[in-house]
């Protein structure tokens, strides 16, 4: 920019549509944005959806109070993303050395310390944005909230000290707020505890008279119990004197379960061993049964074996044949072979004058292909050379600056070379024409060798063929032999299954023994079990006789009614005991209760003052707020600022525009109501019309006329009143809607600005070619393009 722009003081970016005027200007500032490509304000943009290589950098390099710093981003898009920033000044050495804040802070690559040392130097990115760069699609002043324009202004008057103490405050409420939510929360418990204190105090009422009745009831209960035990101790006394009887009932009963068991565990195994020995019968039949199927699998596989054999049996005569004939059949297809490389050789010269044809008939369609484009040329180089005597400003003053006749000249010139390239073209289709006639004539007489050389090929593919089925049959020679002795043995092996022996399918003698034995074992069994029958009768008629001639037993129910009385008196006396301790425990818990009520009601009062003092202190503390706050102090910081800013932007307008448009800023603004509350709003006088309206109702190049002298008044404001002052203002057809005549005038109010606010330039862009024109020095994109090596745009 120094060396295109110099000490311009309006500089145009000037170029076609989509040739990245935009991208250029909105990286012309070290802030991490493109203004004109944020979503929402400064804090919606990505530069990970403006790139499109693995690592990109962007370098600028930019001067600030007569320091020269150096702006290094590195994006990264590959794999996981991520932004590298650095921020360098160069030195009295020349040297570039990391920016280093007041603070310590020094810029080491991360984008939040960058952004730190940015903002140290430059201010916020919102006040920078909306008072010296103007991008596309920018919100004018009309459009921001309330709380957005209070914060710029804020930062322009400089309020950063009365926010932070604002914040403070905020936070110190915050945690008082938090804090008496907690006392409160404890009241609410304080107090949910008497409620229960209070409840259990009604339902503990009359329990003194409760303690005399269930002292009552216990002496009762006890004299119950006593008179149980007794009548249980008469029974207990019965009983002792049949047990005698009962234990002899008992050994007797022992014995006829003893015999019972004993004959059925006897039952059980003999069960068992029959069991085993039928299953021994099965196992045997069994193997019978797989060796019988054994033998006919065996049969069957011999059977089917037998077969292939004969099958491979019956090409032995076809084998015995090609082995004859084998060796002639490959001396037929050696002599063949041969023969098809002898025509193989002498189709080839037919194949290369083919070839030649070919390419000589490619060569003649290019040679014409080159002469009819020739004639063309020669034809329009004749109709340029006609206009000499057709352009009217042929022998006066303007011929040697026309150019149709410089035109015709060089058209001249060229004539006679378009003239001999059409003649040397016409000589070199008659030489190709006579070489094709000569190479087709030579074909025709070759063509023979073709027809010999498919009759050879053939020829020589059915010798392939019968030397190759002769030498597979002749192969097979083994085969046929091995087939001859595995039929042999495949026929001994069937006589031998056929026929008596270990593997033959009936029963062995000793299968037939075992047979025999198997039967005696069960026979047996069946003896031991009858006998066991017996005896097992006979002891249960003995022991049955000895216990029908004892006596009936004891009666057991009046001991077990006996034994429930007394259960049932414990129960009671228990029962009674624990009413009585439950009736003391009642006593002594209400005399706990009125202790605690004391305790509860001291507890409650000391809260009750603690919530006090810290609802006066949040009291105070949010008034404090309210007053550091956006309608607080900065309010009235931004009242007396208004006029300020207001009298700037007039200044603007009456300087470039008349005195048609005055502008005043409201810091108190009417509710539906008719009552005044903090907010903000522009009011613009027409001195035309005598009418005094919102900036929002004015038509859209009066809104951008107003709001570009309202920000460029910001700029001022911030230039003078708070030492805050940018070499260079950036602005990005912003004077779209504006009619000629306001368009000039907008320039007009550039320089005003520049010479109000002692900016050195302004660069801008517009798709007005009249206002580009009007700018002190024209940086054109277009010209860069065409003079780029290889460009085609």
């Amino acid at each position: 920019l120094e060396r295109l722009a110099g000490d311009a003081a309006l500089v145009a970016i000037a170029g076609a549509n989509g040739r990245g005027k935009s991208t250029i200007l909105d990286n012309l500032h070290p802030f991490l944005t493109m203004p004109s490509r944020a979503a929402s304000g400064t804090g919606g943009f990505s530069y990970y959806d403006q790139v499109f290589l693995a690592e990109n950098v962007k370098d600028l390099s930019w001067e600030h109070e007569g320091h020269r710093y150096r702006s290094q981003v590195l994006i990264r898009a590959n794999g996981r993303k991520s932004t590298e920033a650095y921020l360098h000044v160069r030195g009295e050495a020349g040297d570039w050395r990391p920016v280093a804040l007041p603070d310590g802070t020094v810029s080491d690559g991360k984008t939040r310390t960058y952004m730190r040392c940015i903002e140290h130097l430059l201010g916020s990115a919102d006040t920078f944005f909306t008072s010296a760069f103007s991008a596309q699609g920018k919100r004018p002043l009309s459009a921001y909230q309330n709380a957005e324009i209070k914060t710029l202004l804020a930062d322009l008057l400089g309020q950063d000290e009365i926010r932070a103490l604002g914040k403070q405050a905020g936070e110190v409420a915050a945690l008082l707020r938090a804090g008496l939510a907690v006392v409160r929360n404890e009241r609410r418990m304080l107090c949910e505890e008497a409620d229960r204190l209070e409840a259990e105090r009604a339902r503990l009422a009359g329990v003194a008279g409760d303690v005399a009745v269930r002292c009552d009831a216990r002496q009762g209960a006890q004299g119950g119990l006593d008179e149980a035990r007794a009548l249980l101790a008469q029974q207990r006394a019965a009983f002792e004197q049949s047990r005698s009887v009962e234990m002899r009932r008992a050994q007797l009963t022992g014995e006829r379960r003893n015999a019972m068991a004993d004959h059925a565990q006897a039952g059980d195994a003999m069960t068992s061993q029959r069991l085993a020995q039928r299953q021994r019968l099965e196992r045997l039949k069994g193997r019978i049964a797989a060796r019988r199927e054994k033998s006919t699998a065996r049969q069957q596989a011999l059977a089917h074996q037998r077969l292939q054999c004969r099958e491979t049996l019956r090409h032995e005569r076809a084998v015995c044949h090609a082995m004859a004939r084998r060796v002639t059949a490959d001396r037929i297809f050696v002599a063949r072979s041969a023969r098809v490389r002898d025509a193989r050789a002498r189709n080839g010269e037919l194949e290369r004058h083919r070839a030649a044809l070919v390419a000589a008939r490619n060569r003649l369609q290019s040679l014409e292909r080159e002469a009819g484009q020739a004639v063309l040329r020669a034809e329009e180089l004749a109709r340029r050379f006609s206009l000499t005597n057709e352009v009217p400003c042929a022998g006066t003053d303007l011929q040697g600056r026309c150019k149709l006749l410089d035109d015709a000249g060089q058209a001249r010139a060229l004539m006679p070379s378009a003239e001999a390239i059409i003649k040397n073209l016409t000589g070199e289709t008659l030489a190709i024409k006579g070489e094709i006639t000569v190479l087709v004539e030579q074909q025709s007489s070759l063509e023979p060798s073709a027809r010999e050389l498919r009759l050879a090929e053939r020829c020589e593919q059915k010798a392939r063929d019968r030397a190759a089925r002769y030498a597979s049959l002749a192969a097979r020679v083994d085969e046929i032999e091995q087939a001859k002795a595995r039929f042999a043995d495949i026929e001994r092996e069937l006589a031998m299954l056929a026929g008596s022996g270990p593997d033959s399918p009936s029963e062995t003698v000793e299968e037939r023994e075992e047979m025999a034995d198997i039967d005696a074992a069960i026979d047996l069994i069946d003896a031991q079990a009858g006998r066991q029958q017996e005896k097992y009768r006979l002891a249960l008629a003995r022991i049955d006789e000895a216990l029908a001639g004892l006596p009936p037993p004891f009666d057991t129910r009046a001991l077990h009614d006996a034994e429930t009385a007394v259960a049932h008196a414990q129960v009671q006396a228990q029962q009674a005991e624990r009413d009585y301790l439950q009736a003391i425990q009642k006593a002594e818990a209400l005399a706990a209760l009125t202790r605690q009520g004391s305790d509860l009601a001291s507890r409650r009062a000391a809260n009750e003052a603690r919530i006090a003092h810290v609802e006066n202190a949040l009291g105070d503390w949010n008034l404090l707020v309210k007053c550091l706050g956006h309608d607080g102090l900065i309010a009235l910081a931004i009242d007396a600022a208004g006029p300020a800013l207001a009298g700037l932007a007039n200044d603007l307008l009456l300087a470039c525009h008349g005195a048609r448009f005055t502008v005043s800023l409201l810091t108190q603004v009417e509710t539906g109501k008719g009552e005044q509350r903090e907010g903000f709003d522009i009011l613009v006088h027409d001195g035309a019309s005598g009418q005094s309206k919102r900036i929002g109702q004015m038509s859209g190049g009066e809104q951008i006329w107003v709001n570009e002298c309202l920000l460029r008044a910001v700029a001022l404001y911030l230039a003078r009143h708070a030492g805050r002052q940018y070499g260079t203002l950036f602005s990005d057809e912003v004077d779209g809607a504006l009619d000629p005549a306001r368009k000039r005038m907008f320039m007009t109010m550039k320089r005003e600005v520049l010479k109000l606010g002692g900016y050195a330039r302004e660069i801008f862009i517009s798709q007005t070619p009249e206002l580009t024109a009007l700018a002190d020095a024209v940086i054109d994109l277009d010209g860069f393009v065409a003079k780029a090596p290889g460009s085609t745009h």
